[in-house]
């Protein structure tokens, strides 16, 4: 086999012998290889004639269907075959293998497949995992499951199972650490120079398509070869692919360059029309996602212009739901897609940022696992047998958090089920894990089963499976179904997603179990009607019915609390009920964008979401109303989808919604005269005083807290059960508490002989020198006593209060009433500023004494007149 390989001329050539010997002394290997260097088609290949695999297969393992089906192709090429020979492929709804076949070349997921249905993988020899820095979420599960097979059926198989890991960026030795300190090889493969051209720095939240058009005009102009684009997506290549094809229209040369797009809802023969090579002469323009980084060799390729974005979804935890983000690249990913340029011969890549800004970009995209929804690796590793993720080993190990939220949804579900602290599938998880779809969508299926709905639920998981076919229409799911169904014309770009949903539907069909999981559902009597579809989604989305927030609006409220919003004029909108399918939104924002949905019938919930729903009865303050109400709601999560009025609550109800409502609003409620203020003030002012005396003392005995009840807002807010709740029970309406006496309510609290003291030691009036009897202001502290300044002539001693411990603060007065001097010193003042105060106020009020010593005058509050 390696004379096959002798006139390949490859970079992974010159270190062939060394894997192999490898193989040959043990079990496991890493191997870092950089794109280009023969890799996914030499390695196979070479170790195809070993001894110890014997009648064994090699399993090669590629995170993309394409890749797949390419490196099949290529190694059964290079043997003079056919793909289905020795050399065969197995992808999702596609596989071409034989009874001669050796070598398996299949994307991740089926790996997990085939250790679910045979733990052992009896008749592999190897498994070797191409690609692996691209660290997918069916990848990284593989890897945990294929060691702990090992490790469980060591003594059971004739040889051990072998592995290998072939990875074009990451580290080598956390793989080998991985796999109990494996060796590591390195390729260092063969790249040709490859010029770098940056451009204008990127702006956030830019429109891609015109800057990459304007750079895919420049770069046919400037360099010869064929051109590899990366766009974040589908959208953005249709875009490019329009404003290229009227450019081009003007073109001498146009019949000598083919425009092309990549990406994976392309049929077979579209995808292969990419990567073919061009006749001579002729040049070709590849609009590709991150399916061309790795795996790929498209032929010809000397000019790579990079968008610098691809799209990831990513798993909100905050929301329980998983997000299409467009996000930019790492460095990592920059490099991969740059070397495309250098594969064949010297070349170019145009990247559509700053060089400065290369050098902010991560290291490496993260790992799919740290921001994936988990819960299709939940229910597997539950099918597996595994409760905790840490009884695997893993490169990166799912975060506790968000493989918590995806047990929630499988019990939501009813596919799991704990106890004694330890998940297990029920009997309907089993059947779920058996689907080859998401957890939401085999649990739809198989309710849908129950019900008489299995053809249109199967036909409903293949469509939301793939991407959506008409992206730019309105949010109605039947206009898919009604391109499915022919009853609307396709259009020819769409015409292979279309052939994938029915392969796939028909695959969901035959995968369709004869008897039914224990969730039992009525049986529908007219299975064909338009309204099952909300139903089938409500099954598989249940956290995601919507209830309209307002009549003919087009935004919507759902069931897990969060809020969404159909595109303007969507005719969905005239329904007030609906189910979910995809929707989408900024990461924190408040909103989302509903994008697939159909109505759904209100009459339904009770017959067939009874798992879903719940009923509470609400004794609440009615913010519209400003009234107490009673109801009995009929929830799904966060939704009222009814609610019934009640004509009698009990008086604890009434006491936990009243008193709630004012514990929200504040005392505020309340009606607060200007004299009850002054008396909380008092009181409260005499307790902040015992407080300071006892903080000073150091005597055990003066420990006791005050003897004075805590009138602060605080205070009264914490206990509204002891003084305000006796109060309540003729309040229904807002305006019933303003006529409630705080007074009379608050009074309560102070015990004999309280009361009698503080009219004592906080007196509402003091007596001053005049004879005058001054109210006090005790809204502030210390307490203000306003007096005019005259009538405290002779005063020496200021004022206090609370048997001397407190001295009053003193406003004197002009006899305009405004204040003088302000002061706890009035001694200090008689003989200090006042003479200031005199010589300025004696011209301006010359009607009033203003004696040459105040200390020995008449305190008077009459003019000189009249005290004469």
């Amino acid at each position: 086999m390696l004379r096959v390989l002798h006139d390949l001329d490859l970079p992974i050539q010159g270190i062939l012998p060394d894997l192999v010997e490898a193989l040959n002394r043990g079990d496991e290997l890493v191997l870092e290889a950089p794109p280009g260097a023969g890799k996914t088609t030499c390695v196979p290949l070479a170790l195809l004639t070993q001894p110890w695999l014997g009648e064994q297969k090699i399993l090669v393992l590629e995170p993309r269907r394409l890749a797949a089906r390419a490196a099949a192709e290529r190694m059964a090429q290079l043997l003079g075959e056919k793909v289905g020979a020795t050399v065969g492929y197995r992808v999702r709804l596609d596989s071409n293998v034989g009874p001669n076949t050796k070598i398996e070349v299949v994307t991740e997921g089926i790996l997990t497949r085939m250790l679910q249905g045979d733990p052992s993988l009896e008749g592999i020899g190897l498994v070797i995992f191409d690609e692996f820095h691209e660290r997918s979420l069916d990848g990284d599960l593989g890897l945990a499951l294929a060691l702990q097979s090992r490790e469980l059926f060591a003594d059971l198989r004739e040889s051990p199972l072998k592995l290998l890991l072939m990875s074009a960026t990451l580290d080598g030795t956390s793989l080998s650490a991985l796999l109990g300190g494996a060796p590591v090889l390195s390729s260092q493969g063969r790249m040709y120079p490859v010029k770098t051209i940056y451009g204008a720095p990127y702006q956030y939240g830019e429109r891609i398509a015109e800057r990459v058009t304007t750079t895919v005009c420049q770069a046919l102009r400037e360099q010869a070869g064929s051109l590899l684009v990366f766009l974040p997506g589908q959208g953005e290549i249709r875009q490019v692919q329009q404003r290229l094809q009227k450019w081009l229209s003007d073109q001498s040369d146009r019949d000598n360059i083919h425009l092309t797009p990549l990406f994976g809802d392309l049929s077979l023969a579209e995808q292969r029309r990419a990567i073919e090579p061009c006749a001579e002469g002729q040049r070709k323009i590849v609009l590709a996602t991150n399916i061309a980084e790795t795996s790929l060799t498209i032929d010809g390729v000397s000019v790579v212009i990079d968008s610098g974005l691809c799209r990831q979804p990513s798993f909100d935890p905050n929301t329980g739901m998983a997000r299409l983000g467009t996000h930019r690249v790492s460095k990592a990913s920059a490099t991969q897609r740059a070397g495309r340029a250098g594969r064949l011969e010297p070349g170019v890549c145009y990247r559509l940022w700053s060089e400065s800004q290369h050098d902010e970009l991560a290291a490496f995209s993260p790992a799919e696992i740290q921001q994936a929804d988990l819960a299709p690796l939940a229910l597997q590793l539950l099918q597996w047998g595994v409760s905790d993720p840490a009884e695997l080993a893993w490169l990166d190990a799912p975060a506790a958090a968000p493989y918590q939220q995806a047990l929630a949804l499988l019990q939501q579900l009813g596919a799991v089920t704990c106890r004694d602290e330890r998940w297990s599938l029920t009997r309907h998880g089993e059947m779920m894990a058996r689907l080859p779809t998401h957890p939401r969508l085999a649990h739809m299926i198989l309710m849908a089963q129950a019900a008489g709905l299995g053809a249109q639920a199967c036909e409903l998981a293949a469509l939301l499976g793939e991407r959506d076919l008409m992206f730019n229409a309105g949010a109605d799911l039947h206009q898919r179904l009604d391109l499915l169904r022919g009853v609307r014309r396709a259009e020819r770009t769409q015409a292979g997603a279309i052939a994938r949903i029915k392969q796939l539907k028909k695959q969901f069909s035959r995968l369709l179990p004869s008897a039914v999981s224990d969730n039992q559902v009525t049986q529908v009597s007219d299975p064909q009607a338009h309204k099952w579809t909300g139903l089938l989604l409500a099954w598989a989305y249940p956290d995601r019915i919507a209830g309209q927030r307002s009549r003919g609006s087009a935004d919507y409220l759902l069931s897990n609390g969060r809020a969404a919003a159909l595109r303007e004029h969507d005719a969905l909108s005239k329904y007030r009920w609906l189910a979910i399918g995809q929707l989408g939104g900024q990461k924190g924002g408040r909103q989302d964008h509903i994008y697939l949905a159909a109505a759904i019938d209100e009459s339904l919930f009770e017959h067939y979401l009874l798992d879903s729903i719940s009923r509470e009865t609400v004794v609440a303050w009615d913010e519209q109303s400003e009234k107490l109400i009673a109801e009995e709601r009929t929830n799904i999560g966060r939704l009222t989808i009814a609610q019934r009025r009640l004509p009698d609550i009990s008086a604890e109800q009434r006491a936990t919604a009243l008193l709630g409502l004012v514990r929200k609003r504040g005392l505020g409620l309340l009606s607060w005269p200007v004299e009850t203020q002054q008396w909380r003030a008092r009181v409260q002012l005499l307790r902040e005083l015992d407080g300071d005396a006892l903080a000073a003392s150091a005597r055990p005995e003066n420990t006791s807290s005050s003897r004075w009840p805590d009138l602060s807002d605080t205070g009264l807010l914490s206990h509204l059960e002891e003084w305000l709740l006796p109060y309540l029970d003729k309040v229904t309406k807002l305006g019933h508490f303003k006529q409630l006496d705080t007074q009379d309510m608050l009074s309560r609290l102070l015990p004999w002989p309280l009361p009698a003291e503080l009219n004592e030691q906080a007196p509402l009036r003091i007596r001053v020198p005049s004879g005058s009897n001054i109210a006090v202001d005790y809204s502030q502290n210390p307490p203000v006593l306003a007096v005019k300044l005259q009538e405290m002539f002779g005063c020496e001693n200021t004022p206090s209060i609370a048997q001397g411990r407190l001295k009053l603060l003193v406003h004197l007065l002009s006899p305009a009433q405004r204040p003088l001097q302000v002061t706890q010193d009035l001694a200090g003042f008689w003989r200090g500023s006042y003479h200031e105060v005199r010589k300025e106020m004696k011209g301006r009020y010359p009607k009033h004494p203003w004696p040459d010593n105040p200390l020995e005058a008449i305190a008077t509050g009459k003019v000189k007149r009249r005290l004469n």
